[in-house]
């Protein structure tokens, strides 16, 4: 069995900013729908919880975020993040950058075999509490990829067995 965390990460005060947050709310939502070893929670700000948490390792971790990869707003995109890190890294408690993560990672002697980020071109990352409605029109498709990630990887890891 392969143990998959979904982060949805975010600020919430920052508009569009919210929406890994949102991502992993409605995930939840839809209920103990994933298969064993598959967790979803919304860290938010919260890196040093997310580091922690993947501390108890995991296979894979797809981050879900805004990414600003100059590509049209709403745009949602998977990117693949090398995992090496040789440590290094400044605790911040509300630093959520993955750099940031993995080394802070690495410090405390944990490892991360893949990192997945689905990202979302943002609208407005102004302060404004909630989504804009383009966003909120990109947090569905956010939604079925991350379960189409989820889908693939554990059919991979049966085929492994």
């Amino acid at each position: 069995m392969r143990k998959i965390l979904v982060a949805g990460v975010g600020n919430v005060f920052l508009g569009d900013d919210g929406f890994g947050c949102e991502v992993a709310r409605r995930l939840v939502a839809r209920g103990p729908t994933f298969p064993a070893g598959v967790k979803v929670e919304d860290f938010g700000i919260r890196g040093l919880h997310l580091v922690y948490e993947i501390l108890d390792g995991y296979d894979l971790v797809i981050l879900v975020d805004t990414a600003s990869l100059g590509d049209s707003p709403g745009t949602v995109a998977v990117l693949e993040v090398d995992t090496a890190s040789e440590g290094g890294g400044i605790p911040d408690a509300h630093d959520m950058n993955p750099q940031n993560v993995l080394d802070l990672l690495a410090d405390l002697g944990g490892r991360l075999d893949r990192l997945l980020i689905v990202g979302c071109e943002p609208y407005s990352l102004d302060e404004n509490l909630g989504l804009s409605a383009g966003m909120e029109a990109a947090v569905e498709g956010a939604v079925g990829l991350v379960q189409e990630l989820i889908e693939q990887e554990t059919a991979y890891a049966g085929r492994e067995s």
